[in-house]
């Protein structure tokens, strides 16, 4: 869902397809096909970004979903069969055209586009492109992130000496660096450094490229990287576009490479420095009074001076408020309905019991996603609290769950006054929601014997002050039960082929007269 936001959104600001596919490492037809599917759902280049709200975004994923990919042919399963004797070849340094002679041999043809395709994404087959200059981006454009590991802090009270390492900035244009120790390499520490990093500068680039961290890209990849949700959600809060560089490509930020050893030789090496405070108020001088006062070799400009005359006003803005940084998580719901997110526990609908759901939390709200779609918003919670929402309770459940003893007495009054009145009496305590249990036990006498039976009985137990459901079971058990009600005269049947007596009437002979001799 980001990501598709993410391409949606450089679109709109009026980024071309391909510049979003390397910006973002997608294939460039994946990138038309988002695009074809926001333009079938209203979007067009230069709208504002309001107009991606959760409503057109869920319409673009479920028509981007009703599509299916495009199954492989047979020419590719037939590279699939023979995957390892192509790769053996190849590793022998055989060219591609013979292995696909050698497949000729053995009956197998495959065409050369295909045999190409499948040992370029399979195989990881290619020869490495000549290594040239790139020119240098727009001014206030880019950014370089970097990260390493420093020197270590003065002892403590207990004799411990702590490492600490630091986020390294370099724009690309002036090299004015910026430098932010911390302890941890985290997505948290991140943002907080790039936060640093807007306010030391006066504004926001607008691409960052950063190195393959695991606080900032899930997956290292030339093609596709996967950034981290919660920095590439951040990235759209702030305006800037995310382009990773490639795992062991110095080539792809060669102008910074030497940074780490160079801020910790010159920035940090020699110095006593007892907290990370010190550490990062050392760095800010550095970074204002030596290192961007010093000439650069390339430049041939002082960094500083060089970024206040041709970066400066490039920027875009500062952020007026601090950014919240969410949690993401991906909680499980558990039978009670509730799911824990930071050490609080949230309720959720019963269709989703046994599902894990991703949950988003930053100060003052808790979202769930099933997939793209928000299937519940709670407030945060502090650590040990506890939102329900009675909604998500099925209705027979809830008056138990929420100790609802006035639902339990209307329940019992919809069988009949006198079992309302028996109900309420059970539940004349102090602690009402104690005696729930017996009032459960007085709904499951009338749906055993009958309301009519039960509202008599209780009506003269309460004309005795009897007020015990045990006995009052008891009896119902002893008493008679009542009588069958009588059964009603079973009807004759007619018969299939009833005829008047008449039809089965022999008639007599006529008796002959007597003849004479």
């Amino acid at each position: 869902m980001i990501e598709i936001t993410e391409v949606l959104r450089q679109w709109l600001a009026g980024a071309r397809r391909k510049q979003i596919a390397r910006r973002l490492g997608l294939d460039p037809k994946t990138v038309r096909r988002y695009l074809r599917a926001g333009e079938r759902c209203g979007l067009a280049p230069g709208m504002d970004a309001a107009a991606l709200s959760d409503e057109r975004v869920a319409a673009i994923l479920t028509a981007l979903r009703g599509g299916s990919e495009r199954p492989y042919g047979a020419s590719w399963q037939q590279c699939e069969a023979h995957r390892d004797f192509i790769a053996e070849r190849l590793r022998a340094g055989l060219r591609l055209s013979k292995v696909r002679r050698l497949l000729a041999r053995q009956g197998v043809l495959i065409p050369t586009a295909t045999l190409y395709r499948f040992a370029t994404a399979v195989l990881g087959f290619g020869r490495r492109a000549p290594t040239i200059p790139v020119a240098d981006g727009a001014p206030g454009e880019e950014v370089y992130l970097d990260t390493g590991w420093m020197t270590t802090l003065e002892p403590d009270e207990r004799g411990r000496r702590r490492r600490f390492r630091a986020w390294i900035f370099t724009p690309g244009v002036s090299r004015y660096r910026f430098v932010y120790p911390c302890f941890r390499e985290t997505t948290a520490g991140a943002i907080e450094a790039c936060e640093a990093a807007w306010r030391f500068y006066g504004g926001v680039f607008r691409v960052v490229i950063p190195d393959n961290t695991g606080a900032l890209i899930t997956t290292a990849d030339p093609l596709q990287p996967r950034v981290v949700v919660t920095f590439l959600e951040y990235a759209q809060a702030r305006g800037f576009v995310i382009d990773p560089a490639r795992v062991r490509r110095p080539t792809d930020k060669a102008r910074v490479e030497r940074s780490v050893p160079y801020v910790r030789d010159d920035c940090f090496a020699g110095e006593r420095l007892a907290t990370l405070d010190q550490a990062r108020v050392r760095a800010v001088v550095w970074c204002h009074e030596e290192a961007g006062q010093r000439r650069h070799a390339r430049t041939q400009r002082r960094p500083r001076e060089h970024f206040d005359a041709v970066e400066l006003a490039a920027l875009l803005p500062v952020p007026a408020t601090p950014y919240d940084v969410p949690l993401w998580s991906e909680p499980k719901i558990a039978r009670d309905q509730h799911a824990q997110v930071a050490k609080a526990l949230y309720s959720l609908p019963t269709k989703y019991v046994g599902r894990w759901l991703r949950a988003r939390a930053d100060r003052t709200t808790v979202r769930f996603y099933d997939g793209p779609l928000v299937v519940k918003v709670h407030l945060r919670q502090p650590p040990g609290g506890r939102a329900t929402d009675v909604a998500d309770f099925p209705a027979h459940k809830t008056a138990y769950a929420l100790r609802d003893v006035t639902a339990l007495e209307r329940e019992a009054t919809r069988h009949g006054p006198a079992i309302g009145a028996y109900a309420h009496a059970l539940l004349a305590v102090p602690l009402p929601w104690t005696r729930m249990r017996r009032v459960y036990a007085l709904l499951g006498l009338v749906k055993r014997y009958g309301a009519a039976r039960v509202a008599e009985l209780c009506e003269r137990a309460l004309a005795v002050d009897l007020v015990d459901v045990t006995r009052l079971k008891r009896m119902l058990a002893l008493a008679a039960p009542p009588p069958p009600p009588a059964a009603a005269p079973a009807a004759l049947p007619l018969a299939r082929y009833l005829r008047p007596c008449t039809d089965y009437t022999l008639a007599r002979p006529t008796p002959e007269p007597p003849h004479d001799a």
